[in-house]
C-alpha cells in the first residue's frame, strides 16, 4: 500500500473515506429505525446512540470481511 503525498489523497484514501462515510450513515440510519419503535426515545442521547450504532456496524463489517 502506497502512502499518499502530503496535502493530497490517493484512491486508497478516498476508498477509506467512503467506507467511513457509509459506516456513519449506517449508524444514523440504524438509529432512525430504532426511533420508529414507539417505546424508544433517545432524546439528548441520540448522538451517542448514532456513534455506538456506527461502532457496531463497523465491528460487524470487520467480522464478516476478516480483520485487515
Amino acid at each position: 500500500m502506497e502512502n499518499s503525498k502530503k496535502y493530497s489523497l490517493n484512491s486508497i484514501d478516498w476508498k477509506k473515506i467512503g467506507t467511513g462515510l457509509l459506516i456513519a450513515l449506517g449508524g444514523a440510519f440504524a438509529t432512525y429505525l430504532e426511533e420508529l419503535i414507539p417505546s424508544i426515545d433517545f432524546q439528548s442521547f441520540t448522538p451517542l446512540v448514532v456513534a455506538i450504532n456506527s461502532i457496531i456496524i463497523n465491528t460487524i463489517r470487520k467480522f464478516l470481511t476478516g480483520l485487515k
